[in-house]
Protein backbone atom coordinates (compact mmCIF):
# COMPACT_ATOMS: atom_id res chain seq x y z
CA UNK A 1 0.00 0.00 0.00
CA UNK A 2 1.04 3.60 -1.20
CA UNK A 3 0.36 6.89 -0.50
CA UNK A 4 1.43 10.37 -2.16
CA UNK A 5 3.64 12.73 -0.60
CA UNK A 6 3.08 16.68 -0.63
CA UNK A 7 5.42 16.35 -3.85
CA UNK A 8 3.66 13.60 -5.54
CA UNK A 9 5.98 10.94 -5.27
CA UNK A 10 4.79 7.96 -4.02
CA UNK A 11 5.39 6.86 -0.59
CA UNK A 12 5.75 3.18 0.93
CA UNK A 13 4.02 2.32 4.18
CA UNK A 14 5.67 -0.32 6.13
CA UNK A 15 3.31 -3.70 7.40
CA UNK A 16 2.87 -2.12 11.23
CA UNK A 17 1.65 1.33 9.75
CA UNK A 18 -0.28 -0.63 6.72
CA UNK A 19 -2.62 -2.73 9.48
CA UNK A 20 -2.92 0.21 12.06
CA UNK A 21 -4.29 2.64 9.21
CA UNK A 22 -6.73 -0.75 7.96
CA UNK A 23 -8.03 -1.15 11.91
CA UNK A 24 -8.44 2.64 11.57
CA UNK A 25 -10.23 2.92 8.31
CA UNK A 26 -12.32 -0.31 10.00
CA UNK A 27 -13.03 1.40 12.96
CA UNK A 28 -14.58 4.72 11.55
CA UNK A 29 -16.47 2.63 8.64
CA UNK A 30 -17.90 0.31 11.52
CA UNK A 31 -18.91 4.09 13.43
CA UNK A 32 -20.38 5.11 10.46
CA UNK A 33 -22.37 2.49 9.14
CA UNK A 34 -23.28 1.27 12.66
CA UNK A 35 -26.48 3.08 12.71
CA UNK A 36 -27.89 1.90 9.55
CA UNK A 37 -27.34 -1.26 10.62
CA UNK A 38 -29.21 -0.75 13.45
CA UNK A 39 -32.27 0.78 11.49
CA UNK A 40 -32.29 -2.72 9.30
CA UNK A 41 -32.53 -4.68 11.73
CA UNK A 42 -34.95 -2.93 13.70
CA UNK A 43 -37.07 -2.55 10.61
CA UNK A 44 -37.00 -6.15 10.71
CA UNK A 45 -38.84 -6.86 13.95
CA UNK A 46 -42.14 -6.32 15.44
CA UNK A 47 -42.02 -3.21 17.85
CA UNK A 48 -43.11 -5.48 21.36
CA UNK A 49 -39.54 -7.39 20.52
CA UNK A 50 -37.48 -4.18 19.49
CA UNK A 51 -38.79 -2.55 22.97
CA UNK A 52 -38.02 -6.23 24.94
CA UNK A 53 -34.62 -6.09 22.95
CA UNK A 54 -35.24 -9.25 21.43
CA UNK A 55 -33.54 -9.51 18.05
CA UNK A 56 -33.86 -13.19 17.59
CA UNK A 57 -33.34 -14.08 14.02
CA UNK A 58 -36.96 -15.64 14.64
CA UNK A 59 -38.05 -12.33 15.06
CA UNK A 60 -37.22 -11.79 11.61
CA UNK A 61 -39.65 -11.00 8.93
CA UNK A 62 -40.65 -8.40 6.32
CA UNK A 63 -44.30 -7.86 7.86
CA UNK A 64 -43.18 -3.84 9.01
CA UNK A 65 -42.49 -2.68 5.07
CA UNK A 66 -45.86 -4.11 3.84
CA UNK A 67 -47.97 -3.10 7.41
CA UNK A 68 -46.23 0.71 6.47
CA UNK A 69 -48.15 0.38 3.49
CA UNK A 70 -51.24 -0.20 5.32
CA UNK A 71 -51.34 2.22 8.52
CA UNK A 72 -49.82 5.27 6.55
CA UNK A 73 -50.73 6.49 2.62
CA UNK A 74 -46.49 5.72 2.66
CA UNK A 75 -46.23 4.86 -1.43
CA UNK A 76 -48.45 8.83 -1.98
CA UNK A 77 -45.37 9.64 -0.03
CA UNK A 78 -43.38 8.22 -1.72
CA UNK A 79 -44.69 9.60 -5.04
CA UNK A 80 -45.13 13.09 -3.80
CA UNK A 81 -41.16 12.95 -2.90
CA UNK A 82 -39.97 11.84 -6.34
CA UNK A 83 -41.41 13.98 -8.17
CA UNK A 84 -40.86 17.03 -6.24
CA UNK A 85 -37.31 15.50 -6.44
CA UNK A 86 -36.94 15.01 -10.01
CA UNK A 87 -38.44 18.22 -10.80
CA UNK A 88 -36.08 20.24 -8.42
CA UNK A 89 -33.19 18.75 -9.24
CA UNK A 90 -33.81 18.79 -13.30
CA UNK A 91 -34.93 22.56 -13.16
CA UNK A 92 -32.45 23.78 -10.93
CA UNK A 93 -29.51 22.59 -12.52
CA UNK A 94 -30.67 23.89 -15.57
CA UNK A 95 -31.70 27.28 -14.13
CA UNK A 96 -28.39 27.32 -12.12
CA UNK A 97 -26.18 26.30 -15.53
CA UNK A 98 -27.91 28.93 -17.64
CA UNK A 99 -26.88 31.53 -14.56
CA UNK A 100 -23.61 30.01 -14.21
CA UNK A 101 -22.76 30.31 -17.65
CA UNK A 102 -23.53 34.02 -18.47
CA UNK A 103 -21.84 35.09 -14.91
CA UNK A 104 -18.92 32.99 -16.52
CA UNK A 105 -18.50 32.88 -20.27
CA UNK A 106 -20.42 36.25 -21.08
CA UNK A 107 -19.25 39.86 -20.96
CA UNK A 108 -21.80 42.58 -19.98
CA UNK A 109 -21.47 45.57 -17.55
CA UNK A 110 -21.79 44.93 -13.53
CA UNK A 111 -21.53 41.27 -13.92
CA UNK A 112 -19.04 41.21 -10.88
CA UNK A 113 -21.20 43.08 -8.51
CA UNK A 114 -24.23 41.81 -9.37
CA UNK A 115 -22.66 38.15 -9.18
CA UNK A 116 -21.32 39.04 -5.41
CA UNK A 117 -24.57 40.75 -4.49
CA UNK A 118 -26.16 37.17 -5.80
CA UNK A 119 -23.41 35.66 -3.79
CA UNK A 120 -24.18 37.60 -0.64
CA UNK A 121 -27.83 36.34 -0.39
CA UNK A 122 -26.14 33.03 1.05
CA UNK A 123 -25.18 34.75 4.32
CA UNK A 124 -29.05 34.87 5.23
CA UNK A 125 -30.23 32.09 6.99
CA UNK A 126 -33.22 29.50 5.91
CA UNK A 127 -35.26 30.62 9.62
CA UNK A 128 -35.59 34.62 8.23
CA UNK A 129 -36.82 33.97 4.73
CA UNK A 130 -39.36 30.75 5.96
CA UNK A 131 -41.86 33.33 6.84
CA UNK A 132 -41.80 35.76 3.82
CA UNK A 133 -41.33 32.52 1.28
CA UNK A 134 -44.76 31.42 2.82
CA UNK A 135 -46.83 34.58 2.81
CA UNK A 136 -45.74 34.20 -1.03
CA UNK A 137 -47.21 30.87 -1.61
CA UNK A 138 -50.39 31.83 0.78
CA UNK A 139 -51.18 34.96 -1.37
CA UNK A 140 -50.09 33.11 -4.48
CA UNK A 141 -53.02 30.49 -3.80
CA UNK A 142 -50.16 27.76 -4.22
CA UNK A 143 -50.55 26.53 -0.63
CA UNK A 144 -50.98 22.52 -0.35
CA UNK A 145 -49.94 22.45 -4.13
CA UNK A 146 -46.78 20.60 -5.91
CA UNK A 147 -46.00 24.09 -6.79
CA UNK A 148 -45.40 25.45 -2.96
CA UNK A 149 -43.09 22.47 -2.93
CA UNK A 150 -41.20 22.83 -6.22
CA UNK A 151 -41.08 27.10 -7.24
CA UNK A 152 -38.84 27.78 -4.38
CA UNK A 153 -36.27 25.54 -4.92
CA UNK A 154 -35.89 25.92 -8.29
CA UNK A 155 -32.99 29.25 -7.93
CA UNK A 156 -29.80 28.27 -5.79
CA UNK A 157 -26.84 30.08 -5.42
CA UNK A 158 -24.79 27.67 -4.22
CA UNK A 159 -25.68 25.62 -7.48
CA UNK A 160 -25.09 29.09 -9.55
CA UNK A 161 -21.32 29.69 -7.65
CA UNK A 162 -20.36 25.86 -8.04
CA UNK A 163 -21.41 25.78 -11.89
CA UNK A 164 -19.53 29.30 -12.60
CA UNK A 165 -16.26 27.91 -11.19
CA UNK A 166 -16.48 25.22 -12.95
CA UNK A 167 -17.07 27.09 -15.93
CA UNK A 168 -14.35 29.11 -15.60
CA UNK A 169 -11.89 26.94 -16.10
CA UNK A 170 -12.80 25.59 -19.41
CA UNK A 171 -10.69 27.49 -22.11
CA UNK A 172 -12.58 30.52 -23.71
CA UNK A 173 -11.10 29.18 -26.80
CA UNK A 174 -14.13 26.86 -27.38
CA UNK A 175 -15.93 29.72 -27.09
CA UNK A 176 -14.29 31.93 -29.57
CA UNK A 177 -14.00 29.26 -32.13
CA UNK A 178 -17.93 28.20 -32.08
CA UNK A 179 -18.28 32.31 -32.47
CA UNK A 180 -16.30 32.18 -35.70
CA UNK A 181 -18.84 29.23 -36.67
CA UNK A 182 -21.91 31.92 -36.19
CA UNK A 183 -22.72 30.00 -32.66
CA UNK A 184 -25.26 31.85 -30.71
CA UNK A 185 -24.69 31.76 -26.83
CA UNK A 186 -27.40 29.21 -26.13
CA UNK A 187 -25.29 26.92 -28.13
CA UNK A 188 -22.28 27.23 -27.18
CA UNK A 189 -23.99 26.37 -24.12
CA UNK A 190 -25.86 23.52 -25.02
CA UNK A 191 -23.16 21.89 -26.97
CA UNK A 192 -19.98 22.39 -25.97
CA UNK A 193 -20.13 23.92 -21.79
CA UNK A 194 -22.95 21.43 -20.69
CA UNK A 195 -20.88 18.20 -22.40
CA UNK A 196 -17.98 19.06 -20.78
CA UNK A 197 -19.22 18.92 -17.61
CA UNK A 198 -20.59 15.62 -16.94
CA UNK A 199 -19.14 15.20 -13.64
CA UNK A 200 -19.63 18.51 -11.79
CA UNK A 201 -23.50 17.99 -12.96
CA UNK A 202 -24.05 14.54 -11.67
CA UNK A 203 -22.44 16.04 -8.45
CA UNK A 204 -24.37 18.54 -8.15
CA UNK A 205 -27.55 16.69 -9.14
CA UNK A 206 -27.34 14.06 -6.49
CA UNK A 207 -26.25 16.80 -3.92
CA UNK A 208 -29.64 18.77 -5.08
CA UNK A 209 -31.71 15.53 -4.61
CA UNK A 210 -30.39 14.64 -1.49
CA UNK A 211 -31.52 17.54 0.07
CA UNK A 212 -34.54 17.78 -1.39
CA UNK A 213 -35.80 14.22 -1.03
CA UNK A 214 -34.59 15.01 2.96
CA UNK A 215 -36.20 18.37 3.38
CA UNK A 216 -38.85 18.42 6.36
CA UNK A 217 -39.41 21.81 7.25
CA UNK A 218 -40.51 23.25 4.12
CA UNK A 219 -42.96 20.50 3.09
CA UNK A 220 -44.02 20.96 6.55
CA UNK A 221 -45.13 24.15 6.61
CA UNK A 222 -46.82 24.37 2.86
CA UNK A 223 -48.91 21.41 3.06
CA UNK A 224 -51.62 20.22 5.32
CA UNK A 225 -53.31 17.46 3.77
CA UNK A 226 -52.16 13.51 2.91
CA UNK A 227 -52.20 13.60 -0.20
CA UNK A 228 -49.44 16.57 -0.68
CA UNK A 229 -46.84 15.11 2.23
CA UNK A 230 -43.54 14.08 1.36
CA UNK A 231 -41.64 11.21 3.02
CA UNK A 232 -40.14 13.11 5.54
CA UNK A 233 -43.25 14.55 6.70
CA UNK A 234 -44.89 11.13 6.56
CA UNK A 235 -42.41 9.21 8.27
CA UNK A 236 -43.74 11.99 11.45
CA UNK A 237 -46.88 10.02 11.07
CA UNK A 238 -45.42 6.54 13.01
CA UNK A 239 -44.31 8.92 15.71
CA UNK A 240 -47.09 9.82 18.40
CA UNK A 241 -47.43 11.72 21.33
CA UNK A 242 -46.88 9.05 23.97
CA UNK A 243 -45.82 6.03 21.68
CA UNK A 244 -43.79 5.76 18.58
CA UNK A 245 -43.93 2.96 16.17
CA UNK A 246 -40.08 1.81 15.73
CA UNK A 247 -40.71 -1.04 13.52
CA UNK A 248 -42.91 1.42 10.97
CA UNK A 249 -40.49 4.35 11.63
CA UNK A 250 -37.26 2.41 10.68
CA UNK A 251 -38.89 0.17 8.14
CA UNK A 252 -40.37 3.52 6.34
CA UNK A 253 -36.80 4.92 6.50
CA UNK A 254 -34.80 2.32 4.90
CA UNK A 255 -37.81 2.47 1.86
CA UNK A 256 -36.91 6.16 1.93
CA UNK A 257 -33.42 5.40 1.76
CA UNK A 258 -33.35 3.12 -1.56
CA UNK A 259 -33.69 6.15 -4.50
CA UNK A 260 -30.48 8.12 -2.79
CA UNK A 261 -28.38 4.89 -2.40
CA UNK A 262 -29.53 3.48 -6.20
CA UNK A 263 -28.67 7.64 -7.45
CA UNK A 264 -25.37 7.27 -5.60
CA UNK A 265 -24.11 4.24 -6.44
CA UNK A 266 -25.07 4.62 -10.39
CA UNK A 267 -23.11 8.18 -10.16
CA UNK A 268 -20.58 7.26 -7.77
CA UNK A 269 -17.91 7.73 -10.72
CA UNK A 270 -19.08 11.20 -12.05
CA UNK A 271 -19.60 12.04 -8.29
CA UNK A 272 -15.50 11.45 -7.11
CA UNK A 273 -14.37 12.87 -10.38
CA UNK A 274 -16.98 16.16 -10.38
CA UNK A 275 -15.30 16.41 -6.23
CA UNK A 276 -11.87 16.73 -7.61
CA UNK A 277 -12.70 18.79 -10.46
CA UNK A 278 -14.93 21.31 -8.59
CA UNK A 279 -12.57 22.04 -5.76
CA UNK A 280 -15.11 20.06 -3.40
CA UNK A 281 -12.08 17.95 -2.09
CA UNK A 282 -9.67 20.29 -0.60
CA UNK A 283 -7.55 20.70 -3.52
Amino acid sequence: MTTVSSQGSPIRLSLPARIGLHALLLLFSTIMLAPFGVMLVVSLVPNAAFLARDFSPANFSLNNYFRTFEVAPFGRYYLNSIVVSVSVTTLQILISSLAAFAFARLRFRGREALFLFYLATLMIPFPVTLIPNFLIIKNLGWYDTYLALIVPGLFSVFSTFLLRQYYRGIPLDFDEAARMDGASSLRIWWQIIVPLSGPVLATLAIFVFQGVWNDFLWPLVVTTSEAMRTIPVGLAAFVGQYSTAWDLLMAGSVIALLPVLVIYVIGQKWFVQGIALSGMGGR
